[in-house]
């Protein structure tokens, strides 16, 4: 199973991650901080090649743009989630989830695109409205730079495999 994602740089992703443990979250450590561009997709292996180049032509058609996060919002009561808002660069990671969505990772998807970190994620109501609170204040940003393949293992772990740098003929 892969994701693709736009990565968290620290100092906010460890800090986020840190937080997300203290709320009780099990996946806290399991799972980078991120804004998802393909959620947990099941592909066959051999399709690899082909998505990782569709890929990087995603990334080549691409230049950086800034996210501005801002304060906490909820899917509840549809989704269990608690997370950081985008106030600005929703329309970067949308364009971007539209072109990673395309060509071998073309899939319907359970619910419409919006771009977000989650920081807490099936807790207690408790535990959920904690994570409200403590990070209703929250403020960062900083500059994409490109974004990310994941694989999800089976023990619950994204672990990253690949990066897609804006602009460039190569990944790392």
């Amino acid at each position: 199973m892969i994701g693709v994602a736009i990565p968290i740089p620290d100092p906010y992703g460890d800090a986020l991650q840190a937080m997300r443990e203290s709320f009780g979250d099990p996946l806290a450590n399991a799972i980078p901080t991120h804004i998802t561009l393909l959620p947990p997709t099941e592909v066959p292996a051999a399709s690899l090649p082909d998505i990782e180049d569709h890929l990087r032509a995603v990334a080549r058609s691409e230049r950086g743009f800034w996210i501005r996060l801002r304060g906490t919002a909820t899917f509840r009561p549809v989704s269990p989630v608690v997370f950081i808002a985008l106030a600005e660069g929703i329309s970067g990671c949308e364009r971007l989830h539209a072109k990673v969505v395309s060509g071998p990772l073309e899939r319907e998807l359970s619910f419409p695109y919006h771009p977000h970190v989650t920081v807490a994620h099936h807790l207690p109501e408790e535990a959920m409205d904690r994570a409200f609170k403590e990070l209703a204040d929250y403020r960062a940003e900083f500059e994409v730079w490109g974004f990310s393949l994941y694989e999800h293992g089976c023990d619950g772990v994204w672990r990253p495999q690949r990066d897609f740098a804006f602009g460039n003929d190569h990944s790392d």
